[in-house]
């Protein structure tokens, strides 16, 4: 007589390891190193979940968990009631999985012990389709992708480093991008500030670059700042905002960008033009150096023109308008190796690239430990410097 599902249950929970929802909550409470596997359905998922759990519902549990997951690190998976997470457990004991447990009674009893839960953010069809190439990727996947619909990125401006970073960002689908820029669309902007258009010239950036982006993606909320960042707004612009992409073109500007996220403990993606060169890093308060370790004194204006003075190739903002994007996306999803501690040099005529090392000066009078940052008169200090 072949066994009955009853009789398959009961065998299988033999073979595996179940544990108590007490148990769970503990190594939780705890920060113990383990994941969360929840194999419930999209819907289910949607409603509530244990906190930090991973979505693979039980149909395409064999053939996710391996971009998931290692075989050596320690799994506990849930569903509703302990039936379905039990099969996978042993399905997961069967391909190689040296740790893995299933949680009894499951998300109910999890509930009913009145235990933390949160409701994590669904795509929706409309988003899976946009995203559809983000959530094939193993590092991003839709945890990722509702990650970044809920971050917020602030951009200092949106020239020549701004635009390519702003349009790939905001095609990426990072939910919040501010932007200030005080300035106009001026034709001479179009041989290298793509976001902007020949019929928007006159118009403010600010401006403009809301319309580029709400084409391009009205998932994407803008916040606009159309002033001067000084010493009296600018913590009160940043705080809101998850990291900063500097794509300013005045020294003063930078140092007061990177007084403040160090105060703020607010990553800097720093980037820098000149002619047919390039300079990208991350300036990550904590975890490296930051501008003014790179940069102890501001450069005389003869060694330092602006693009308007010296002129810039096209194409050059875009390469590191968009290096300049894929460390905020790493940052933001928690992945790779950031540029934290090294710079990027492009040589875009020699089609060279170069890396340095950047160390934290310990006496910076910024980022050293225990230093009191003040933000100051930064025009006067830029110019007493020259």
């Amino acid at each position: 007589m072949a066994p009955s599902f009853r009789d398959i249950l009961a065998n299988t929970k033999k073979e595996i390891r179940e544990v108590p929802v007490e148990h769970v909550k503990q190594q939780l409470d705890q920060r113990r190193a383990f994941k969360l596997i929840d194999v419930r359905e999209g819907e289910e998922y949607a409603a509530g979940r244990l906190p930090g759990a991973l979505s693979i519902p039980r149909g395409f549990l064999e053939l996710r968990i391996e971009e998931k997951a290692a075989r050596d690190e320690e799994l506990v998976l849930y569903c509703a009631g302990g039936t379905r997470s039990a099969l996978a457990a042993k399905t997961l004991k069967d391909m190689g999985y040296l740790n893995v447990s299933s949680m009894a009674g499951g998300y109910s009893r999890w509930h009913d012990a009145s235990f933390p839960v949160e409701k994590p953010v669904v795509l929706t069809a409309e988003q899976k389709e946009r995203y559809r190439r983000h959530l094939a990727i193993p590092e991003v996947g839709e945890e990722g992708q509702a990650r970044l619909l809920a971050s917020k990125v602030l951009l200092m401006g949106v020239g020549g480093l701004g635009s390519p970073a702003a349009l790939y960002l905001a095609a990426a689908g990072v939910g919040t991008l501010g932007i200030i820029d005080m300035d106009v669309v001026d034709l001479s902007n179009l041989q290298r500030q793509v976001i902007h258009t020949r019929e928007r010239a006159g118009m403010p950036k600010t401006e403009s670059a809301l319309e580029a982006i709400r084409a391009l993606n009205p998932d994407v909320k803008v916040l606009p700042f159309q002033e001067r960042l000084t010493s009296q707004n600018v913590l009160r612009i940043l705080e809101p905002f998850d990291l900063v992409l500097d794509g300013g073109d005045n020294f003063p500007t930078r140092y007061l960008l990177n007084d403040a996220c160090v105060m703020l403990k607010k990553p800097n993606i720093h980037g820098s033009i000149y002619r047919f060169e390039g300079q990208v890093t991350a300036f990550v308060p904590g975890q490296g150096p930051c501008y003014r370790c790179l940069y102890p004194v501001p450069p005389s204006p003869e060694m330092a023109p602006s693009c308007a003075e010296a002129g810039v190739l096209g194409v050059l903002p875009g390469l590191i308008g968009l290096f300049q994007a894929t460390e905020a996306l790493k940052l933001l999803l928690g992945i790779g190796e950031p540029l934290v501690g090294r710079l990027l040099n492009v040589d875009a005529l020699s089609t060279r690239f170069q890396q340095l090392k950047i160390r934290r000066d310990p006496e910076c009078p910024v980022c050293r430990e225990g230093a009191q940052v003040e933000l100051i008169d930064y025009e006067q200090f830029c110019a007493a410097a020259s």
